[in-house]
């Protein structure tokens, strides 16, 4: 499920939330105490690409202490890092959420996440069948390598910043600026819109 943009977007392939479904969503709010805002990317290229990225938002839903608020649309990314053509392509896609779970928690269960979907982690750059990352949480700024946040890398990927801005048009990335202007800095190619393609905000 997609959210609309702000007054002046005129993407076509963005639709509105139903509002029976904001207030279902708003409603389940109410089961959390004092909640944080995150954002996780998720990207696939191997398997069933469209139903595990389906996968990990419905895992993500059904954790206690987080409710996922909105999911942006599907892009195919060509993958970063490597030979082109030596990997089939990425759909990627952003979540945001509101939970109370700790950063620490939050990054358990993204791990646990990839596991259940059989992410194997041989190489760096590798094919993965799910990638789920926490590009940010609340305002929090962190070095630790267990969990860096901000992503360090989240301002110069389009694959992230690109489908975050469809579903927060204003947002910002801590220590680095509007996501607007972010995105407006770096190319788009190989980072292609799937308007042919729907992730479900859960129910």
């Amino acid at each position: 499920m997609t959210v609309p943009f702000t007054a002046g977007q005129s993407d076509p392939t963005v639709q509105p939330v139903p509002t029976s479904v904001v207030e279902q969503v708003d409603a389940a709010d109410h089961t959390l105490s004092n909640p944080h805002r995150a954002v996780i990317s998720l990207g696939s290229n191997l398997g069933n690409r469209l139903e595990t990225l389906q996968g990990a938002v419905d895992a993500l839903e059904d954790t206690p202490g987080l409710r996922v608020k909105a999911v942006s649309p599907v892009y195919e990314t060509e993958p970063w890092g490597v030979e082109p053509g030596s990997q089939p392509a990425y759909f990627n896609a952003v979540v945001l959420v509101k939970t109370t779970l700790p950063p620490a928690s939050l990054l358990e269960r993204a791990q646990a996440v990839e596991e259940a979907f059989h992410r194997v982690r041989d190489e760096r750059w590798g094919p993965r069948t799910i990638d789920v990352d926490i590009v940010a949480y609340a305002d929090v700024v962190s070095d630790d390598p267990a969990l860096t946040l901000p992503h360090p890398r989240a301002h110069e990927r389009a694959f992230v910043l690109a489908p975050w801005h469809d579903v927060d048009p204003e947002a910002s990335l801590t220590g680095r600026g509007s996501v607007a202007e972010l995105l407006d800095a770096l190319t788009r190619e190989g980072v292609e819109p799937r308007a042919d393609l729907e992730l479900r905000l859960p129910e």
